[in-house]
């Protein structure tokens, strides 16, 4: 895959969830910059030893995967900071507006990675349906878990489970995946048939905590304004504009 993806002349490949040691070399050999995303401090520590070019630190109020024992954007930056001791750093868990971004920027972070917020736009990818739920989602909506994985046969470790929207087979399986991950096989057949007769959705919907800030489907190039505007405002506002 890595072979495959320096034939298209990246000029960065981002790494996350997994040791990306036996990777960094070949992808600086091909003139790509080296970004790692970390979960925790271990993976923060690895990565400044394998001389990342950006440091990615995601909180766990983030959509999507993320570290089962990892810690809250809010602490966590500022220590993968000072750790990566100018290396630039982008913050990533619960960033959905202008304000997040200055915040994180106040951190220390030299900028934001955003997923949840950019999921919601008109040019995204998502089916409408998971569009419409991300505008009439709430961050208390969100659960981190690694039920889905388990029932989808998603090969994800279990050290890394996934915020998501409301599920039919959280409320049913929730305190019990040692049991449901027991039988592997029959938990996707059972995921598969639910499915297929309309009981569940096929895909989760990954959202994070600030899944609360997103009220529309905007443009992106038109979000990214909004963002930045809002962002200097609330700098200048912190008496930092």
């Amino acid at each position: 895959m890595i072979e495959q993806t320096l034939e298209y002349g990246p000029a960065a490949v981002m790494f996350s969830f997994g040791d990306p040691s036996p990777y960094t070399e070949r992808v600086r050999e091909a003139g790509a910059a080296v970004i790692i995303q970390v979960t925790d401090l271990d993976e923060a520590g690895q990565a400044v030893e394998l001389g990342a070019d950006v440091i990615v630190a995601q909180g766990t109020e983030s959509g999507g995967h993320g570290g089962r024992h990892g810690r809250s954007t809010l602490p966590f930056v500022p220590v993968v900071v000072d750790m990566a001791e100018g290396v630039p750093v982008l913050a990533v868990g619960g960033i959905a507006d202008g304000r997040g971004v200055a915040a994180v920027l106040a951190l220390g972070a030299a900028g934001a990675v955003i997923g949840t917020r950019f999921q919601a736009t008109a040019e995204s990818l998502v089916d409408p349906a998971t569009a419409k739920a991300l505008v009439d989602g709430r961050g208390q909506d969100t659960e981190r878990n690694r039920i889905l994985d388990i029932a989808r046969s998603s090969r994800w470790p279990s050290k890394y489970t996934a915020r998501t929207l409301g599920h039919p087979y959280l409320d049913r399986w929730r305190g019990r995946e040692t049991e449901l991950a027991a039988d592997p096989a029959a938990a996707r057949l059972a995921y598969q048939a639910d499915v297929a007769s309309g009981n569940v959705p096929a895909q989760p919907v990954w959202a994070g905590e600030g899944v609360d800030l997103v009220t529309d489907l905007p443009p992106a190039a038109e979000l990214v304004a909004t963002l930045a505007s809002e962002a200097g405002q609330a700098l200048a506002r912190a008496g930092r504009g």
